[in-house]
């Protein structure tokens, strides 16, 4: 496949992408170069949020908080589906926008994020919906609990999948009541763009939706802003930490996904090809850069020898994918360099791929595979969120499920057998948020999502994600007993 930028016609470099702000335009603040990953080129200029501009978003989203927290749900929910509407008139330019600022894959844009982020708008209007009370009777009382939206949510999204884990977020903090603030990562702003627009056309009430662009700067004084109520963020673990120290003093709320350094267990009574083909897909989607995606294999000694050399071979098919920018091609291949350096055995990749094209000038790296290393290596402890795995044998079932413990982080695993038995077992032992047997990414929107560990705090997803944007009150009341 070709990697292009794909335009709508117009003189990209000429436009300067700007906030919405109380459901307008604003065009303040210095602009800054986004490039595209494929070339490398300059491709568009940005505005960035100053304080003024961060203040006046959340000014924006407090002034339409009362109206917004005030509708009933299913109103709310009729927004969501409105949206979904919006996202879908404008596919092709949200698929554009997404291609232009990651170089993904078309098919991959068109099949998974943008249907993604429709599903997400729909899926929380309806669990919204039909989301009960809770109701206890006990000695002439009543105890019900009613959910209130905290007010105004400073939502920060990553880079690597920009328009599914924005709707991933606004789509239950809307339903929930609140007003939203969003950050998009400074590689990433095209996308938000677009929804802004669809925000705008919906009709959708001034400052619902208020979305600015800039650095982690800018996120930093929209989470330490006092008018923020709460946080949610994915990204990286130190980033996470750092939030969580601005915002301590003011105890606000905060859910974070964070980084990830994912095990993979293969037992010797898998479906080889199925586990290979799997193992493919969980390490290099997306050329890595993926939270979820697989690091680390662990591989039955029986089968070792033969895995590591089906896994290289079909890695040497996998048509590579650029990296985000040029500073985090440079962190994958330092990566490469370091595990030469303690030792590793390099199976297939660890350079740079040769085009002899356009593409040589763009963020790109091989996919690589790698074994030898000590899990205690850094290779093995630290995240490198690049198209790149080490494979290590086990022998014991006990074994296994203490090297994919053995790490700091607890996202998610990933599990190969055709033993029902010890795929309940296993994965029950498991330290992470999510683990899939014989499969990899199949997600249920209705169903938790989070990590343990370095990975993060707190689940979102379902009714995990209207529990974050609300905060319970129970009332209760006295029951007067009839005279007899």
């Amino acid at each position: 496949m070709i990697y292009t930028a794909i335009y709508t016609g117009r003189d990209e470099e000429a436009v300067v992408l700007t906030h919405f702000i109380g459901g307008e335009p604003v065009g303040a603040g210095k602009a800054f170069p986004v490039h595209d990953p494929v070339t490398g080129t300059v491709m568009r200029q940005v505005h960035e949020a100053d304080p003024e501009v961060v203040d006046r978003a959340v000014r924006a989203a407090r002034e339409a908080a009362r109206d917004w927290a005030a509708l009933p749900v299913a109103e709310r929910a009729g927004w969501l589906r409105r949206l979904a509407e919006g996202v879908e008139a404008r596919f092709d330019d949200l698929v554009v926008a997404e291609i232009a600022d990651t170089g993904k894959p078309l098919d991959q844009t068109r099949t998974l994020d943008i249907p993604r982020g429709i599903a997400n708008f729909r899926a929380f209007a309806e669990i919204a919906a039909q989301r009960p009370d809770d109701a206890f009777h006990l000695s002439g009382l009543l105890s019900y609990t009613v959910r209130r939206p905290l007010g105004v949510v400073a939502a920060i999204v990553p880079w690597n999948l920009p328009f599914l884990l924005m709707t991933w977020k606004l789509a239950p903090a809307l339903v929930a009541g609140n007003t939203v603030v969003v950050k998009p990562s400074e590689h990433t702003p095209g996308s938000a763009a677009v929804f802004a627009e669809i925000c705008a056309a919906a009709g959708l009430p001034a400052g619902v939706v208020n979305i600015i662009f800039g650095y982690g700067s800018a996120g930093q004084l929209l989470v330490e802003h006092p008018g923020v109520d709460a946080v949610t963020f994915t990204g990286s673990t130190r980033t996470g930490s750092e939030i969580m120290r601005s915002v301590a003093d003011r105890v606000k709320p905060i859910s974070f996904e964070l980084g990830g350094k994912n095990a993979g267990l293969v037992f010797e009574d898998c479906d080889l090809d199925r586990a290979v083909e799997g193992a493919v897909k969980s390490v290099f989607t997306n050329g890595g850069q993926v939270c979820l995606c697989t690091e680390r294999l662990y591989v039955q000694r029986s089968i070792f020898e033969e895995f590591c050399a089906r896994l290289a071979s079909r890695a040497q098919e996998v048509e590579p994918q650029p990296m985000i920018s040029f500073d985090h091609r440079e962190k994958v291949l330092a990566y490469y360099a370091l595990a030469r350096s303690e030792g590793a055995k390099v199976l297939t990749g660890g350079s740079v791929p040769a085009f002899g094209d356009h593409r040589d000038s763009g963020y790109f790296v091989e996919p690589t595979v790698v074994t030898g290393l000590s899990e205690w290596s850094r290779f093995n402890r630290e995240e490198i969120f690049g198209p790149v795995c080490h494979v290590a044998p086990f022998d014991s079932e006990a074994e296994a499920i203490d090297l994919a413990n053995g790490g700091e982080y607890g996202l998610a695993a990933t599990l190969w057998t055709t033993s029902l038995d010890r795929a309940h077992r296993v994965a029950q032992r498991l330290e992470a948020g999510l683990v899939w047997v014989n499969t990899w990414y199949s997600r249920d929107l209705r169903t938790p999502f989070g990590g343990v560990k370095l990975s993060g705090i707190g689940r979102e997803g379902g009714l995990q994600s209207l529990d974050f944007y609300s905060a319970p009150t129970t009332i209760t009341i006295k029951l007067e007993q009839p005279d007899a």
